[in-house]
């Protein structure tokens, strides 16, 4: 096997594999110097999970740290740690950035193609079976709208995804541009050095407070061993955040009431309805999530405020706003998004021909129809992304084990009857739909249905049949076949 990318899934990955399949050999190839994936490219200040920890972390091994809501530095160190513990850091083939990947029915193998950052030479591998678990970011390049006038501001533009080491934000004027996470995290964590941080926002998100410290898992820890205590934390996590999304779904109108009134009563002084009161429903995008409210402690204190309007244009000395506000400025952070790359931009074929991804229909969220033996790890939208990533790379083991005690060479996913045509991620914000037309359609029913419901997921990935009417199995090809 081939896993591409040693972050977080990656890893994961190669650990299940592993445990659950040690007859098999495997390598990673890992297009940066380092483990860790986005929690070892994102270096701007208070860069953090937007998921608890414990359903963060990986199910076979416990997090043992007190905050639920980690700092990138913390995740990064458990990821290495995990990887070192598992033996797995020595098969990471480092700076191989993978190109292209072609598929032989007549051999049932990939031959993966890599160029290699530190040599430059151009290298190949042959795998059985691929998997990539190299997200769907784009980590050279984030989002970066152009603005009005910018070319004047005399001040510093700053983008969270390439933060400068020797940035010193003390004493100065800031304002970030956003509304999402990267935004939420940046403001308060600068507000404790500048002399006053403002979020600029056209529109508002749902924030809401969590503790920093799990409550249940501070109790449990003095009284049972972590394999104990950790997946009874886990299993408390998912039902709530489970809990509440279907709430959200089902009765958006009192989930932005209840929303609403959790943030007023933070925030008793400010302007809610314009600030944090979003034209669409809870979890039409993804919630932010602030540890113990540090930003609203910010905005309460008047180290941080918050401007809801649009840029007219930028000035030598800072942003003038279309209501005529100006805000003042010595650094502008473009807190403005993402950018998506699906398969890490690398490119499929299959017998010769090339694979439009965007033509494709996904099986359970993790396969391509018409590819075989090829897997993609995409975690959920309104939950941890390692519960699904667990789930994915389990299910491959699963299949593996399946193949081989049925005399299979192949695994190849098919379209339903009826077609595809539903977007794959079901969610309005920007990143996801500027992305859209690259990404595969799904169905409109198991197994072509991507439910983002991990407890549906694991009736249907631990416990589902392997050959159900959306997977077909393939034996070796004839020897007169292969030899022609």
């Amino acid at each position: 096997m081939l896993i591409v990318g040693a972050g977080l899934s990656g890893i994961g990955a190669a650990c299940h594999l592993q445990e659950e399949c040690p007859d098999k050999s495997y390598a990673i190839l890992e297009s940066r110097g380092a483990v860790g994936g986005t929690w070892d490219l994102f270096r701007y200040p208070g860069v953090r999970s937007d998921s608890d920890m414990f359903t963060l972390g990986y199910a076979f091994r416990p997090w043992k740290d007190s905050k639920a809501i980690a700092d990138g530095p913390a995740i990064r160190r458990y990821i290495e740690e995990t990887a070192a513990e598992y033996g797995v850091t020595d098969r990471i083939r480092f700076h191989h950035r993978v190109q292209s990947a072609e598929w032989s029915s007549d051999e049932a193998r990939w031959t993966v193609t890599a160029a290699r950052s530190d040599t430059g030479e151009t290298v190949r591998f042959t795998c059985s079976w691929l998997s990539l678990c190299s997200g769907y970011y784009r980590y050279d390049e984030g989002f970066r709208p152009s603005f009005p006038g910018e070319e004047r501001f005399a001040g510093q533009f700053v983008h969270p995804q390439h933060w400068p080491e020797d940035l010193d934000v003390t004493g100065k004027k800031v304002v970030v541009i956003g509304s999402g996470a990267t935004a939420v995290t940046l403001v308060p964590t600068l507000a404790d050095r500048a002399e006053h941080v403002t979020m600029l926002q056209r529109t508002p998100s749902y924030i809401l407070s969590l503790p920093g410290r799990d409550p249940l898992a501070q109790a449990l820890r003095s009284r049972l061993p972590a394999r104990l205590a950790y997946p009874i934390v886990r299993w408390k996590n998912v039902l709530l955040s489970t809990a509440f999304f279907q709430f959200s779904r089902r009765w958006p109108t009192a989930a932005r009431k209840v929303i609403r009134r959790l943030t007023q009563k933070q925030l008793p002084n400010i302007d809610v309805d314009t600030h944090f009161n979003p034209p669409y429903d809870p979890w039409d995008q993804r919630l932010c999530l602030v540890p113990d409210g540090d930003l609203f402690r910010a905005l309460r204190r008047g180290t941080a405020s918050i401007a809801t309007d649009r840029i007219a244009t930028f000035t030598e000395k800072g942003i003038e706003l279309e209501s005529g506000a100006h805000l003042d400025a010595d650094v502008v952070i473009t807190a403005t998004g993402l950018n998506l790359l699906p398969m890490g931009g690398m490119s499929l074929t299959v017998d010769g021909k090339p694979v439009d991804v965007s033509g494709r229909v996904s099986y359970k969220g993790m396969m391509l129809s018409g590819v075989p033996n090829l897997a993609m790890v995409i975690g959920y939208t309104n939950a941890s992304w390692t519960l699904k990533a667990d789930l994915v790379n389990r299910y491959v083991c699963r299949l593996l084990r399946h193949l081989d005690e049925h005399g299979y060479v192949s695994a190849t996913p098919v379209a339903p009857p009826e077609g595809g045509d539903e977007p794959f991620l079901d969610l309005a914000s920007g990143y996801v739909q500027r992305s859209l037309g690259a990404l595969p359609k799904q169905g409109s029913r198991k197994p072509w249905k991507l439910h983002q419901n991990y407890l549906r997921d694991v009736a249907l990935m631990r416990r589902g049949p392997l050959d159900d009417e959306g997977m077909t199995f393939q034996r070796a090809a004839a020897p007169a076949r292969r030899a022609a």
